[in-house]
């Protein structure tokens, strides 16, 4: 059973936006009327939420972060404190470019570092696990673990965040569980059993 939802009397929640049940929305939170919020979310301080957003069940986003329109977030995405998105790929001042916002989709359950910067036009595969201070200017697989900047893909990660390591051709193991992942055409897979509880 879901909590209640809960509003901060601090935060400004404008007419019309979507909030799903047992989500949580902190100090100085701003989310726009066209924003939709699923259920079980939390917003922490000062987050900002564009009218043009989706966010799935379960996502957390921490302290300081904007997630401006065009930005998508899947089922339990973790965004991690002052990590930024954007959402205009060459910005001026002086130019107006609203009709030429890149859509970012951040699939189910990966994690955004703290400080990483996510440009925009990118897909985040599911479970990727992009490394603290990242730039991410391209498409992530599903389970990579990116670090650096420009961000590169420096092994795998499973679904609970333990990097993987190498076990037969083609396939990964989790260190902490034993679980498998195998190779596929747009990263890894777990082995047909694995869930996010045991793995």
């Amino acid at each position: 059973m879901n909590k209640p939802t809960f509003i901060h009397e601090t935060a400004i929640v404008d007419t019309g936006a979507q909030i799903g049940e047992g989500s949580r929305v902190w100090h100085w939170v701003h989310v726009c009327g066209g924003a939709k919020i699923g259920s079980n979310c939390v917003l922490g301080q000062n987050v900002f939420v564009g009218n043009k957003v989706v966010l799935g069940n379960g996502v957390k986003i921490q302290n300081n972060v904007s997630v401006y329109d065009e930005v998508y977030l899947e089922d339990d995405v973790f965004c991690g404190p002052s990590m930024v998105f954007t959402n205009v790929y060459n910005p001026r001042a002086a130019i107006e470019r609203k009709n030429e916002y890149r859509k970012t989709l951040v699939k189910k359950g990966a994690t955004l570092g703290a400080n990483c910067t996510i440009v925009c036009g990118v897909t985040i595969g599911s479970f990727a696990f992009i490394g603290a201070g990242a730039v991410v200017i391209r498409d992530v697989p599903d389970f990579a673990l990116i670090v650096g900047n420009p961000g590169r893909q420096v092994g795998w990660m499973g679904m609970r965040g333990v990097k993987l390591e190498k076990d037969k051709p083609g396939l990964f193991k989790c260190p902490e569980s034993g679980a498998i992942y195998r190779e596929v055409a747009n990263g890894l897979e777990p082995v047909e059993g694995v869930s996010i509880g045991v793995c």
